[in-house]
Protein backbone atom coordinates (compact mmCIF):
# COMPACT_ATOMS: atom_id res chain seq x y z
CA UNK A 1 0.00 0.00 0.00
CA UNK A 2 1.60 3.47 -1.03
CA UNK A 3 1.79 6.13 1.99
CA UNK A 4 -1.16 7.82 2.80
CA UNK A 5 -1.03 11.34 0.62
CA UNK A 6 -2.08 15.00 2.64
CA UNK A 7 -3.20 17.69 0.91
CA UNK A 8 -4.17 21.04 2.40
CA UNK A 9 -8.05 21.90 1.98
CA UNK A 10 -8.77 25.46 3.98
CA UNK A 11 -6.44 27.96 4.46
CA UNK A 12 -4.80 29.15 7.94
CA UNK A 13 -7.09 29.82 10.68
CA UNK A 14 -6.22 30.82 14.69
CA UNK A 15 -7.29 27.58 16.48
CA UNK A 16 -8.97 25.18 13.78
CA UNK A 17 -11.10 21.87 15.61
CA UNK A 18 -14.06 19.79 15.79
CA UNK A 19 -14.30 18.22 12.35
CA UNK A 20 -17.26 16.85 11.97
CA UNK A 21 -18.80 14.87 8.62
CA UNK A 22 -21.65 15.26 7.52
CA UNK A 23 -22.62 12.21 5.70
CA UNK A 24 -25.81 12.93 4.46
CA UNK A 25 -24.93 16.20 3.01
CA UNK A 26 -20.77 15.13 2.09
CA UNK A 27 -19.82 17.84 3.64
CA UNK A 28 -17.03 18.89 6.68
CA UNK A 29 -17.96 21.47 9.56
CA UNK A 30 -15.01 22.48 11.80
CA UNK A 31 -14.60 25.78 13.75
CA UNK A 32 -11.98 28.02 14.58
CA UNK A 33 -12.02 28.47 18.42
CA UNK A 34 -10.73 31.91 18.66
CA UNK A 35 -12.14 33.29 15.60
CA UNK A 36 -15.14 32.41 16.63
CA UNK A 37 -16.33 30.86 13.15
CA UNK A 38 -17.95 27.73 12.18
CA UNK A 39 -17.32 26.62 8.68
CA UNK A 40 -18.15 24.07 6.05
CA UNK A 41 -16.43 22.83 3.31
CA UNK A 42 -18.29 20.70 0.31
CA UNK A 43 -15.21 18.72 -1.28
CA UNK A 44 -17.82 17.33 -4.50
CA UNK A 45 -17.97 21.51 -5.28
CA UNK A 46 -14.65 22.52 -3.02
CA UNK A 47 -16.66 25.07 -2.04
CA UNK A 48 -16.02 27.18 1.89
CA UNK A 49 -18.53 29.04 3.40
CA UNK A 50 -17.83 30.42 6.75
CA UNK A 51 -19.84 31.88 9.46
CA UNK A 52 -19.05 34.06 11.88
CA UNK A 53 -20.80 33.66 16.16
CA UNK A 54 -21.08 36.55 18.31
CA UNK A 55 -20.28 36.14 22.05
CA UNK A 56 -17.34 33.67 22.67
CA UNK A 57 -14.86 30.82 21.11
CA UNK A 58 -16.94 28.16 19.46
CA UNK A 59 -15.12 24.73 20.14
CA UNK A 60 -17.66 22.58 18.58
CA UNK A 61 -20.32 21.97 15.68
CA UNK A 62 -22.96 19.28 15.44
CA UNK A 63 -25.77 18.89 13.23
CA UNK A 64 -28.81 18.18 14.79
CA UNK A 65 -30.71 14.68 13.55
CA UNK A 66 -33.32 15.04 10.79
CA UNK A 67 -32.72 18.96 10.17
CA UNK A 68 -30.66 20.28 7.33
CA UNK A 69 -30.22 24.16 9.16
CA UNK A 70 -29.73 23.27 13.14
CA UNK A 71 -26.34 22.72 14.42
CA UNK A 72 -25.35 22.60 18.36
CA UNK A 73 -22.42 25.07 18.68
CA UNK A 74 -20.88 26.23 21.66
CA UNK A 75 -20.09 29.33 22.75
CA UNK A 76 -17.83 30.35 25.55
CA UNK A 77 -19.63 28.40 28.63
CA UNK A 78 -23.13 28.06 26.45
CA UNK A 79 -24.49 25.73 24.52
CA UNK A 80 -26.35 26.70 22.28
CA UNK A 81 -28.90 25.98 19.05
CA UNK A 82 -27.58 27.98 15.82
CA UNK A 83 -30.07 28.43 12.74
CA UNK A 84 -27.88 28.19 9.43
CA UNK A 85 -28.91 27.54 6.09
CA UNK A 86 -25.03 26.71 5.22
CA UNK A 87 -24.24 29.43 2.68
CA UNK A 88 -25.04 32.98 4.52
CA UNK A 89 -22.09 34.73 6.70
CA UNK A 90 -24.23 35.24 9.48
CA UNK A 91 -26.23 32.83 11.17
CA UNK A 92 -30.41 33.35 11.30
CA UNK A 93 -30.31 32.27 14.97
CA UNK A 94 -27.88 31.22 18.12
CA UNK A 95 -30.10 30.57 21.27
CA UNK A 96 -28.26 29.54 24.46
CA UNK A 97 -29.94 26.42 26.11
CA UNK A 98 -27.31 25.83 28.58
CA UNK A 99 -24.78 26.59 30.73
CA UNK A 100 -21.85 25.18 32.34
CA UNK A 101 -19.34 25.96 35.17
CA UNK A 102 -21.44 28.62 36.67
CA UNK A 103 -19.68 28.63 39.69
CA UNK A 104 -17.51 31.76 40.88
CA UNK A 105 -14.32 30.20 40.21
CA UNK A 106 -15.25 28.75 37.13
CA UNK A 107 -16.16 31.77 34.88
CA UNK A 108 -13.53 31.98 32.88
CA UNK A 109 -13.80 28.78 32.23
CA UNK A 110 -15.22 27.42 28.46
CA UNK A 111 -15.84 24.53 26.96
CA UNK A 112 -14.10 22.53 24.54
CA UNK A 113 -14.10 19.47 22.33
CA UNK A 114 -17.32 17.58 22.33
CA UNK A 115 -19.49 14.91 20.33
CA UNK A 116 -22.22 13.02 20.47
CA UNK A 117 -22.52 9.68 21.31
CA UNK A 118 -24.13 6.64 19.40
CA UNK A 119 -27.70 7.63 21.01
CA UNK A 120 -26.97 11.04 19.94
CA UNK A 121 -26.59 12.82 23.33
CA UNK A 122 -23.95 15.57 23.11
CA UNK A 123 -21.05 15.65 25.26
CA UNK A 124 -18.54 18.22 25.61
CA UNK A 125 -15.45 19.34 28.83
CA UNK A 126 -14.29 22.24 29.44
CA UNK A 127 -11.02 23.93 30.31
CA UNK A 128 -9.31 26.72 32.07
CA UNK A 129 -7.94 29.85 30.85
CA UNK A 130 -4.45 30.33 29.38
CA UNK A 131 -1.87 31.48 31.83
CA UNK A 132 -0.10 33.42 29.33
CA UNK A 133 2.78 30.75 29.25
CA UNK A 134 2.68 29.35 25.67
CA UNK A 135 0.17 26.56 25.65
CA UNK A 136 -0.36 26.20 29.48
CA UNK A 137 -3.64 26.36 31.03
CA UNK A 138 -4.92 27.01 34.72
CA UNK A 139 -4.54 22.97 36.14
CA UNK A 140 -7.48 20.91 36.68
CA UNK A 141 -10.69 23.80 37.05
CA UNK A 142 -12.70 21.66 34.05
CA UNK A 143 -15.01 19.07 33.89
CA UNK A 144 -16.53 16.27 31.52
CA UNK A 145 -20.50 16.89 30.93
CA UNK A 146 -23.22 14.96 28.89
CA UNK A 147 -26.23 17.04 27.84
CA UNK A 148 -29.81 15.37 28.06
CA UNK A 149 -32.48 16.45 25.13
CA UNK A 150 -33.88 18.83 27.46
CA UNK A 151 -30.76 20.40 28.13
CA UNK A 152 -29.77 19.18 31.74
CA UNK A 153 -25.86 19.01 32.42
CA UNK A 154 -25.10 15.79 34.24
CA UNK A 155 -21.43 16.19 34.98
CA UNK A 156 -18.79 12.94 34.65
CA UNK A 157 -15.67 14.20 35.02
CA UNK A 158 -13.68 16.58 37.44
CA UNK A 159 -10.68 18.38 37.85
CA UNK A 160 -9.75 17.77 33.99
CA UNK A 161 -7.38 20.83 32.27
CA UNK A 162 -7.92 20.43 29.02
CA UNK A 163 -10.99 18.25 28.10
CA UNK A 164 -10.70 16.95 24.44
CA UNK A 165 -10.72 13.88 22.47
CA UNK A 166 -14.06 11.59 22.97
CA UNK A 167 -14.77 7.89 20.91
CA UNK A 168 -17.23 5.71 21.41
CA UNK A 169 -16.68 1.57 20.59
CA UNK A 170 -19.30 0.48 17.81
CA UNK A 171 -21.03 -1.89 20.46
CA UNK A 172 -21.49 1.28 22.83
CA UNK A 173 -19.55 -0.27 25.66
CA UNK A 174 -16.34 1.82 25.84
CA UNK A 175 -15.92 5.59 25.49
CA UNK A 176 -12.28 7.00 25.21
CA UNK A 177 -11.77 10.38 26.24
CA UNK A 178 -8.84 12.64 26.88
CA UNK A 179 -7.30 15.13 29.26
CA UNK A 180 -4.48 16.84 26.75
CA UNK A 181 -1.48 17.02 29.36
CA UNK A 182 -1.74 14.10 30.82
CA UNK A 183 -0.47 12.65 27.50
CA UNK A 184 -3.02 9.80 28.11
CA UNK A 185 -6.26 8.63 26.48
CA UNK A 186 -8.52 7.43 28.97
CA UNK A 187 -11.01 4.29 28.32
CA UNK A 188 -14.01 3.82 30.22
CA UNK A 189 -16.98 1.11 30.40
CA UNK A 190 -19.77 2.83 28.95
CA UNK A 191 -23.90 2.67 30.03
CA UNK A 192 -25.52 3.74 27.07
CA UNK A 193 -28.84 3.56 27.90
CA UNK A 194 -28.30 5.42 30.88
CA UNK A 195 -25.75 7.99 30.25
CA UNK A 196 -22.96 6.82 32.46
CA UNK A 197 -19.13 5.97 32.75
CA UNK A 198 -16.86 4.43 35.24
CA UNK A 199 -13.57 1.84 35.58
CA UNK A 200 -11.20 4.52 34.35
CA UNK A 201 -8.11 3.04 33.17
CA UNK A 202 -5.15 3.81 30.52
CA UNK A 203 -5.65 3.05 27.23
CA UNK A 204 -2.83 4.61 25.51
CA UNK A 205 0.24 6.57 26.69
CA UNK A 206 1.90 9.14 24.60
CA UNK A 207 5.29 9.04 26.97
CA UNK A 208 5.61 5.21 27.30
CA UNK A 209 5.36 5.02 23.77
CA UNK A 210 7.63 8.01 22.85
CA UNK A 211 5.32 10.33 21.16
CA UNK A 212 5.79 13.80 20.94
CA UNK A 213 3.26 16.39 21.95
CA UNK A 214 -0.21 16.12 23.57
CA UNK A 215 -3.12 13.74 22.93
CA UNK A 216 -5.92 16.00 21.17
CA UNK A 217 -8.75 15.35 19.11
CA UNK A 218 -9.29 11.46 18.07
CA UNK A 219 -11.43 9.43 16.29
CA UNK A 220 -12.03 5.48 15.73
CA UNK A 221 -11.84 3.19 12.81
CA UNK A 222 -14.47 0.04 11.95
CA UNK A 223 -11.55 -1.80 13.50
CA UNK A 224 -11.67 -0.28 17.00
CA UNK A 225 -8.40 1.13 16.57
CA UNK A 226 -7.93 5.18 17.85
CA UNK A 227 -6.93 8.08 15.50
CA UNK A 228 -5.09 10.52 17.79
CA UNK A 229 -4.17 14.44 16.88
CA UNK A 230 -0.93 15.06 18.05
CA UNK A 231 -0.83 18.88 19.54
CA UNK A 232 2.98 19.73 18.96
CA UNK A 233 3.47 16.40 17.44
CA UNK A 234 2.78 17.42 14.03
CA UNK A 235 0.88 14.24 13.56
CA UNK A 236 -1.92 11.49 13.73
CA UNK A 237 -1.19 8.35 15.31
CA UNK A 238 -2.93 5.13 15.02
CA UNK A 239 -3.07 3.05 18.56
CA UNK A 240 -4.79 0.00 19.60
CA UNK A 241 -5.97 0.57 23.06
CA UNK A 242 -6.79 -2.31 24.21
CA UNK A 243 -2.48 -3.08 24.18
CA UNK A 244 -1.45 0.15 24.59
CA UNK A 245 0.63 0.20 21.63
CA UNK A 246 1.63 2.62 18.60
CA UNK A 247 0.23 0.74 15.24
CA UNK A 248 1.15 3.62 12.47
CA UNK A 249 1.81 7.37 12.15
CA UNK A 250 1.27 9.59 9.64
CA UNK A 251 3.23 12.87 9.35
CA UNK A 252 0.96 15.99 8.86
CA UNK A 253 2.76 19.81 8.06
CA UNK A 254 1.22 21.53 10.80
CA UNK A 255 2.79 21.15 14.31
CA UNK A 256 -0.05 21.42 16.43
CA UNK A 257 -2.36 18.86 14.77
CA UNK A 258 -5.68 19.68 17.12
CA UNK A 259 -8.28 17.14 15.87
CA UNK A 260 -9.29 14.53 13.54
CA UNK A 261 -12.30 12.64 11.47
CA UNK A 262 -13.19 10.09 8.76
CA UNK A 263 -15.31 11.49 5.64
CA UNK A 264 -15.48 10.76 2.16
CA UNK A 265 -18.43 8.76 0.16
CA UNK A 266 -16.67 5.44 1.72
CA UNK A 267 -15.45 7.00 5.05
CA UNK A 268 -11.78 5.90 4.01
CA UNK A 269 -10.50 9.47 4.21
CA UNK A 270 -9.23 11.75 6.79
CA UNK A 271 -10.13 15.24 7.74
CA UNK A 272 -7.52 16.91 10.14
CA UNK A 273 -7.68 20.41 11.72
CA UNK A 274 -4.21 22.30 13.27
CA UNK A 275 -3.80 25.55 15.10
CA UNK A 276 -1.57 28.75 14.87
CA UNK A 277 -0.92 28.88 18.34
CA UNK A 278 2.26 31.30 20.25
CA UNK A 279 3.99 29.90 17.34
CA UNK A 280 7.99 31.69 17.16
CA UNK A 281 9.13 33.20 14.07
CA UNK A 282 10.93 30.11 13.53
CA UNK A 283 8.24 27.43 13.97
CA UNK A 284 5.94 30.13 11.74
CA UNK A 285 8.98 28.91 8.76
CA UNK A 286 9.43 25.83 9.48
CA UNK A 287 5.35 24.94 9.15
CA UNK A 288 4.27 27.73 7.05
CA UNK A 289 0.79 25.87 6.85
CA UNK A 290 0.20 26.02 10.59
CA UNK A 291 -3.84 26.42 11.51
CA UNK A 292 -4.78 25.25 8.02
CA UNK A 293 -7.02 22.12 7.19
CA UNK A 294 -5.99 18.82 5.42
CA UNK A 295 -7.43 15.99 3.52
CA UNK A 296 -5.56 12.59 4.39
CA UNK A 297 -6.85 9.88 1.62
CA UNK A 298 -4.95 5.95 0.91
CA UNK A 299 -5.18 4.90 4.48
CA UNK A 300 -6.76 2.22 4.36
CA UNK A 301 -9.26 1.54 6.74
CA UNK A 302 -12.85 3.00 7.34
CA UNK A 303 -14.25 4.92 10.01
CA UNK A 304 -17.44 5.95 10.83
CA UNK A 305 -19.71 9.05 9.99
CA UNK A 306 -19.74 12.05 11.89
CA UNK A 307 -22.64 11.16 14.67
CA UNK A 308 -25.42 14.24 15.07
CA UNK A 309 -27.29 15.14 18.22
CA UNK A 310 -30.79 13.43 18.57
CA UNK A 311 -33.55 16.46 20.16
Amino acid sequence: MSAPKVTQIADPVKLGEGPHWDHESQALYYVDIKGSTVSKYVPATKKHTTVKIEGGPVSLVIPVEGTTDKFVITVGRNVAIMTWDGESDTPADVKHVCTVDTEEKSQNNRLNDGKADPTGRLWSGTMGPDTGVSNEFEPEVGALYSFSKDWEATQHLMKITVANGLAWTEDQKLMYYIDSPTRKVYTFDFDAKNGKISNKRTGFDLEKNGVKGFPDGMAIDTEGKLWVACFEGSKVIRVDPTNGKLLSEIEIPALQVTSVAFGGPQLDELYVTSANEHLSEELQKKYPLSGATFHVTGIGVKGYAGQPVKL
